[in-house]
């Protein structure tokens, strides 16, 4: 072995020497999971949260502990009895009486004192009437338990320019719960999906293909023969096997079978680890390496047509437009090759060989598809666009009470869904009913007739019950832990955020989505 390949696989196996900075170790375990992408994007991060509740200070807690840029709490109330009863970012009946917003920003900012927290007294009233910019400058607005009236003017507001922040819409009562999130289009290069990208080895690029038939099995010491990876072995038994079938991979179920015990029979020890995890991923050598539906799906969206690119200055879509013509232009009219491999059974120098080889690979195919590029985007995008090209995600939004002004839409989700949809019905028609008669505690029997004249029929469910009750701390807690999450992944716009209405039940214990 040379002293550079000793280099390297020093370089490769040992831990970073450095220490890490302060930074770095406060953030350690949410690094590993959004990386220094994800947590720049946190930081520049500007959340403005309507109302000072438990719920919403709850929130807060989970997006200031992983260090946000920057947030405000917009509420005018003063903080009552019941406020400091449930709340635990108030000092309890020291607080009673104080500004709500003042007095949560302050016990909320003991929790990271690199965030920046503001409180504003003023009416959300008054600022959609004389300051619809400032709401323009958040990354993200959070409303919970937002007044009807409020909330549909705030919502025509954000939904009415597509530049505008996303809107999370939080409902909750006594041990129910709910949230939707209204956005326009969101676009997903880190969608961290299960699925792994192929290592092709139906379609081996030549320098793997050449390896794999350079090998002579049969004149290895047993050592080096039993660290073989999966991926050469399967390589090479495959080109064998379309040498005597006319160049066709095994097709029937005896063909396939033939094709496993041909892998097993290459044993010259009976525990051979290698070959077993050969033997089990030989499906990958009749399964064709193609476009997944999915992004074939992307390559037909309107959103990638030159018209529309020449209005887009968002580079994901760019980005599409280069990976269709690399797809179609490449001879095995597959995704870019990543150098990414899974864990095998072999040795180091074997391991680093076939890592080097995928990784020469990428690097070729990397610089292709930037050829097809029209317009400059940032290395760091395009490295990470082409790594996960194979779990791009886009979602398209609805504006927030689309679903319960759907009659059709509701009476489906009534009949495939009816515990999360009745759930869904008693929040809204409790707000409803709370805007029609605040001065009056809401009754079972108004609800029910608040859903009849929503739905346009008559639903009988334990979930209306449910919904009159006054908030809980386990409540609040709950739905500040989910909230958050997906208010993180908007932000940092990896992993795949909720869909629809998200409904919550703490009695029964039970999560479920409708609306979608």
């Amino acid at each position: 072995m040379s002293s550079q390949d000793s280099q390297d696989i020093e370089t490769a196996t040992t831990a970073i020497q450095s220490q890490p900075d302060s930074k770095t170790r406060r953030y350690d375990r949410q690094l590993r999971l959004w990386a220094a992408t994800g947590q720049n994007a946190l930081e520049s991060a500007r959340v403005l949260v309507l109302s000072g509740s438990a719920t919403s200070t709850s929130i807060l807690k989970n997006l200031v502990l992983p260090g946000i840029g920057h947030f405000t709490i917009l509420d005018h109330a003063a903080v009552s009895h019941a406020d400091a009863g449930n709340n635990f970012f108030l000092e309890g009946f020291d607080s009673i009486g104080k500004e709500r917003a003042t007095e949560a920003v302050r016990l909320l900012g003991e929790l990271n004192d690199s965030v920046d927290g503001r409180a504003d007294t003023r009416e959300l009233s008054a600022i959609l009437e004389t300051d619809q910019q400032w709401l323009a400058s958040f990354t993200i607005v959070i409303a919970h338990n937002l007044h009807n009236v409020l909330l549909q003017k705030l919502s025509s507001l954000l939904w009415g320019d597509s530049s505008y922040p996303p809107l999370v819409v939080v409902r909750s009562a006594g041990f129910l719960g709910e949230f939707f999130i209204q956005f326009h289009e969101h676009t997903i290069i880190e969608s961290h999906s299960e699925t792994a990208p192929s290592l092709r080895i139906d379609k081996p690029f030549p320098a793997l293909r050449e390896h794999a038939l350079s090998l002579d099995f049969e004149s290895m010491d047993p050592t080096e023969h039993g660290h073989i990876p999966y991926v050469v072995i399967l390589v090479r038994v495959l080109e064998d096997w379309k040498q005597s079938h006319d160049g066709n991979p095994p097709k029937t179920y005896a063909e396939r079978q033939e094709f496993k015990k041909s892998i097993l029979a290459m044993k010259v020890k009976s525990d051979e680890e290698n070959f077993e995890e050969a033997e089990a991923q030989a499906y990958r050598c009749w399964t064709e390496t193609k476009v997944p539906p999915e992004i074939a799906a992307l390559f037909e969206d309107p959103a990638i047509s030159p018209e529309a690119l020449g209005q887009n200055p968002s580079p994901f879509f760019h980005l599409v437009a280069a990976l269709k013509e690399f797809t179609d232009q490449s001879e095995t009219h597959t995704l870019p090759l990543t150098s990414t491999l899974p864990d095998m059974k072999s040795d180091t120098s074997n391991y680093i060989h076939l890592q080097r080889l995928y990784k020469t690979r990428a690097e070729e195919e990397k610089r292709a598809f930037k050829s097809h590029l029209r317009t400059p985007i940032d290395d760091a995008i395009v490295d990470s666009f082409v790594k996960n090209a194979h779990a791009l995600q886009v979602l398209r939004g609805k504006q927030w009470g689309t679903f319960d002004g759907d009659k059709a839409a509701l009476a489906d989700a009534l009949a495939s869904s009816p515990k999360e949809t009745c759930t869904h019905l008693a929040m809204s028609a409790l707000f409803a009913v709370n805007e029609e008669a605040p001065a009056s505690p809401p009754t079972t029997e108004a609800l029910r007739q608040q859903i009849q004249r929503t739905v346009g029929e008559s639903v009988e469910s334990e979930e209306v019950d449910a919904a009159i009750g006054e908030l809980t701390p386990n409540t609040a807690a709950f739905l500040g832990g989910m909230v958050a999450q997906e208010v993180i992944k908007m932000i940092t716009k990896q992993y795949v955020p909720v869909k629809g209405h998200c409904v919550v039940d703490l009695i029964d214990t039970w999560t479920g989505v409708v609306g979608a």
